[in-house]
């Protein structure tokens, strides 16, 4: 876990400091476009492909994404709740909302997990996101961005979720492996090429998002209450359902290291578009990412 840890680390600061000196003029909000749309494209829908395709699918796969979808509205509530007696102003509940339901299950449990458990373990992030986090931000994360924002939600959601390449590549396969058609040797070295670049890039352009913004004294007593959410208090429920659905071992371990992921880097898209607290939203991604680097391994330690 420490040498994935510190792997991760390296990269995420790599991009932090290519945001900062800007070598060759670059833009680093240009270049995390650039890096994300060919991630989200082309690359990840490889390994999505890849992974479920040779994925063992049954009643786990259930369960995962009953536990994502528990985890989701477990930081929802908890943030309501709080935010909601603290008399939170509209914006800024919609931004803690959105950081605190949703981690950054791929862009750094996917790296994480294959690093602390084995390759085996990149299937478990994937599903943990594609089957619950993600349809879940399209429709209710996008819902709640624009109650609380500025701007109205699309007019469909099913065309929102249609527009999600990974989701394709997720249905297709799913359908591959219940027919069990057979991944000739060609293809699988292709997808697994395309697939090498999904881990480093995704974890260099995420480091491209982080930036720090001025003020955050004025905000740290929102940041605070959401990163022992996503953190701490997600987890441990995490850890209680597991228990209840008689998950066990290393299965146990993958999804309590999902729950307890630092907020997502694309949230700052969603406040964007629909006008939340950005710099509220960047400040809980820059400190619940750093801070992870310390309790990700508490937590694998502590499951043992």
């Amino acid at each position: 876990m420490n040498q994935a840890i510190a792997t991760a680390a390296f990269l995420i600061v790599s991009g932090v400091v290519w945001r900062l000196l800007r070598p060759f003029g670059s833009d680093a909000d240009q270049m995390r476009q650039s890096l994300t749309s060919l991630v989200y494209v082309f690359l990840l829908p490889a390994l999505v492909l890849l992974v479920l395709w040779r994925a063992p699918l049954g009643m786990d796969a259930v369960r995962l994404a009953f536990i994502s979808a528990s985890c989701i509205f477990a930081g929802l509530a908890m943030a309501w709740l709080w935010f909601r007696w603290q008399r939170t102003s509209s914006k800024t509940l919609g931004t803690v909302l959105l950081a605190a339901g949703w981690g950054n299950f791929t862009y750094l449990g996917l790296p994480v997990l294959e690093g602390a458990l084995g390759p085996w373990a990149r299937a478990i992030a994937i599903q943990f996101d594609l089957f619950a986090a993600t349809p879940l931000l399209l429709s209710l994360g996008i819902i709640l961005a624009s109650r609380y924002g500025d701007k109205a939600a699309p007019d469909s959601i099913i065309r929102e979720l249609l527009k999600v390449p990974p989701i394709w590549a997720a249905l297709a396969g799913i359908t591959l492996n219940y027919l069990q058609v057979p991944m000739g040797a060609w293809l699988q070295q292709l997808l697994e090429m395309l697939a090498a670049g999904v881990i480093p890039l995704m974890l260099f352009s995420t480091g491209l998002a982080l930036r720090w913004v001025s003020g955050w004294q004025d905000r740290i007593s929102a940041v605070l209450p959401v990163i022992a959410i996503r953190l701490v208090i997600v987890p441990i429920f995490v850890l209680a359902l597991a228990a209840i659905l008689g998950l066990s071992g290393n299965l146990r371990t993958a999804v309590v290291l999902e729950a307890a992921m630092p907020s997502m880097v694309l949230g700052l898209v969603i406040c964007d578009r629909f006008g939340l607290d950005t710099r509220l939203y960047a400040e809980i991604v820059v400190i619940s990412t750093a801070i992870a680097a310390v309790t990700l391994p508490l937590w694998f330690m502590l499951l043992g």
